[in-house]
């Protein structure tokens, strides 16, 4: 069964601002700043009222508690993200990337252009030199490739790449990447997001996976 992924969630609004000038969001990385703020505040203080040093320890002990609080935040919502894509090991999902090819058929889904009335399917190995190419006729679908070469000889056991090349006669209309299914072996997280590794050892973004299915 084939699920279709939401798109990934627009990031929330920053926090506003507090009364000490400085916001949770990207707390982190505005401690400078807040020094500065500090200086200018002790430049332009009133000599004949200056503020006491009790005001200034609130400030930092509040900048600290805010910095302390986004950091917290920031955690629990990579925490969150990991726990959710690593879910989805065991399962396959529709990618662009290199997936591997043994001895199972691949699934793929072709989608030409409409205009086509040729359309070849090109396979590449990992290191980008075409090993098949075959006519499949215009239509979308999904397809099973095989792993043969035009003489019908099994390719090696590796990593393959596919592209469609959609033509009118003898002009290249369109020359597209095709979206094919690959299990998931592993989930990783890191300061970039998720990652999903697959069999073979190829890898995406998470956000770049289309859709999950389970495996056939």
């Amino acid at each position: 069964m084939i699920d279709a992924l939401t798109p990934p969630a627009t990031p929330a609004t920053p926090a506003p601002a507090t009364a000490t000038g400085f916001s949770a969001a990207g707390t982190g990385g505005d401690f400078q700043t807040f020094l500065t703020m500090l200086t200018a505040q002790l430049k332009n203080q009133d000599p004949l009222n200056p503020m006491e040093g009790t005001d200034f320890a609130i400030q930092l002990a509040t900048f600290a508690g805010v910095e302390q609080a986004a950091l917290s935040n920031t955690f629990l919502q990579q925490m969150a993200g990991q726990s959710s894509i690593a879910g989805w090991i065991g399962k396959e999902a529709r990618t662009t990337a290199p997936v591997w090819f043994g001895t199972d058929p691949i699934t793929l889904d072709v989608a030409p252009d409409d205009r086509a009335d040729s359309v070849q399917l090109v396979a590449r190995n990992e290191l980008g030199a075409v090993v098949a190419r075959e006519e499949i006729g215009p239509g979308a679908g999904q397809i099973d490739w095989l792993g043969q070469t035009a003489q019908g000889t099994k390719l090696p056991d590796g990593l393959y790449r596919f592209t469609l090349e959609s033509r009118v006669g003898d002009e290249l209309i369109a020359d597209t990447a095709v979206s094919t299914y690959a299990r998931i072996v592993e989930a990783q997280f890191d300061a970039g997001g998720g990652r999903l590794v697959f069999e073979g050892g190829s890898s995406v973004a998470a956000d770049e996976v289309t859709a999950l299915r389970d495996p056939a």
